[in-house]
């Protein structure tokens, strides 16, 4: 008589991991896709206010009359909102994982500092994220006791100005954007390594390019338009 076994608990504990590195990858990716356009948006900054504010307006009638005012944004909101929860879940269910596995001194001192800044250096995106739409999106305060008022706090251009001309500010936000970059760097590398993109030498090289490049990308185009008003240049 035939008799069925059922399946190993390692058997199906690796399948839950993968499946855990393929969320934690493709949510990822959502976040560089959304990081990206939201960067070029950023830059228009440098044209002046009316190209700024008309951005800024176009994102909120994006697809009307089919889409309602700011469809689109709580789209785009709702999609991040259930990334970022997926993502955490996956990175917290991983480091678990990671941390009760038997592992040799070697690979353990190997990957230790690079699994603390990923985890850490996440904990630190979140809560920059938070102050972010708080300050830009939610409440709209203005950091600058010389520019406040409905006058700034009601114009995207002015608020964005009178916010990195305070030089506290803009130091956080190049903290973050520093955060970012290591995050990045690392995680879009990981991204391909889950989807099975760095199978021979060659393609290793290249991924690890990739995740690089896009980091340094983000970061630096994040990063021009508050040092260009911090200095000046944007006023």
């Amino acid at each position: 008589m035939a008799t069925t076994t059922a399946p190993s608990r390692p058997a199906s504990a690796r399948r839950t991991t993968i499946a855990l590195k393929i969320l934690m990858a493709g949510t990822g990716l959502v976040f560089v896709g959304y990081v990206l356009l939201h960067m070029y948006g950023n830059l228009k900054v440098l044209l002046g206010e009316e190209a700024f504010n008309t951005y800024a307006e176009h994102l909120r009638t994006f697809g009307e009359p089919i889409l309602p005012y700011e469809g689109l944004l709580w789209i785009v909101r709702v999609v991040l909102v259930l990334s970022l929860v997926g993502h955490v879940y996956a990175a917290f269910s991983l480091w678990s994982r990671a941390g009760t596995a038997r592992r040799t001194k070697y690979a353990a001192a190997k990957t230790a500092m690079r699994t603390a800044w990923m985890r850490w250096g996440g904990v630190f995106l979140i809560l920059f994220l938070a102050w972010h739409l708080l300050h830009f999106t939610i409440l709209k305060v203005s950091p600058n006791p010389d520019a406040t008022g409905p006058d700034v706090e009601n114009n995207p251009y002015e608020l964005v100005v009178a916010s990195f001309q305070v030089p506290w500010m803009t130091l956080i936000y190049l903290l973050a954007m520093g955060a970012l970059a290591l995050h990045l760097a690392h995680g879009v590398f990981s991204a391909q390594q889950t989807l099975g993109l760095t199978n021979t030498p060659a393609a290793y090289r290249r991924a690890k390019v990739v995740g690089h490049a896009t980091a340094a990308v983000i970061a630096v185009g994040f990063s021009i338009p508050p040092l260009a008003i911090l200095f000046g240049l944007i006023k």
